[in-house]
């Protein structure tokens, strides 16, 4: 991972939320805070919160009475979450990092982290801080993204944004987002982190967009892949977002866009 991937600044916040998160996150970030709700939490400590989608679904869920810690590593991304969150006494707002948590021991029922810890440097180190922080008998409950093949525009962007820059291709959807996907690895590293109950599930979903430049855009300007661009030719970046669409349209028809999208579901105990 390039010291870049993790730069959520500027203006990506706002349009990693507007563009991306309709398109990829909503549906998962509904999924998870159903999934985390069901266990009926007093306590909860978000990770990599980002713009907040989670936080969001989840707020809503818990009891009235309920703690609701929502931390990121990116003071903008936690800004703009927070913005966005409707007033709530039980939410507090944290910058923190996932790797050194400013937790005690036994301190929440359970950790949420959605699409964050393929970020993570050290993630067996990551998934012992969670651990220490859960009460016994709490959960971690996260998500991360499949390989980038499953996940159609993604896939195509990638490849057509490559065409550009043949001698260097920016590579982050690929070596990032979608770079953490091998079932064996990700148990392995939890259970490296002392957990023993990890179940993983694969679940498909449809990406849609209203038109193929949407998609694209939100690719090109909502996540660090404009980075990726910019540090090799930022006036290039307009055409980047054009190819992209065109491949995305010579894949999936006219307007609107729908892609397949795919990631795994964890829930590790013990």
């Amino acid at each position: 991972m390039d010291a870049s991937d993790k730069i959520f600044s500027g203006s990506i916040p706002e349009c990693y939320d507007k563009l991306m998160v309709p398109l990829i996150f909503e549906a998962y970030a509904a999924d998870t805070a159903a999934l985390a709700a069901a266990y009926a939490p007093a306590s909860v400590l978000e990770t990599a919160a980002g713009s907040g989608a989670v936080t969001r679904a989840l707020a809503p869920r818990l009891a009235a009475g309920a703690r609701y810690v929502v931390t990121d590593l990116n003071p903008s991304m936690l800004d703009y979450a927070a913005m966005r969150q409707e007033p709530d006494e039980r939410i507090e707002w944290r910058e923190a990092d996932a790797l050194a948590l400013p937790f005690e021991d036994a301190s929440f029922d359970l950790v949420l982290c959605q699409f964050g810890a393929m970020f993570f440097p050290d993630r067996p180190a990551g998934y012992a801080e969670a651990r220490r922080v859960l009460r016994p008998g709490g959960r971690y409950v996260l998500s991360v993204w499949d390989r980038i093949e499953e996940n159609a525009f993604a896939d195509e962007i990638t490849n057509a944004v490559a065409e550009l820059f043949p001698q260097d291709p920016p590579r982050f959807l690929a070596r990032t987002p979608h770079g953490y996907h091998d079932v064996a690895r990700i148990r392995a590293d939890l259970g490296q982190a002392g957990f023993t109950d990890i179940q993983i599930r694969t679940h498909e979903k449809s990406s849609r967009a209203p038109t193929a430049r949407l998609a694209a855009l939100a690719y090109c300007h909502g996540t660090p892949l404009r980075n990726d661009i910019e540090a090799r030719d930022a006036s290039r970046l307009p055409l980047a977002i054009e190819r992209a669409a065109q491949a995305i349209t010579a894949r999936h028809g006219a307007d609107p866009v729908t892609g397949k999208i795919q990631a795994h579901v964890i829930v590790a105990a013990g």
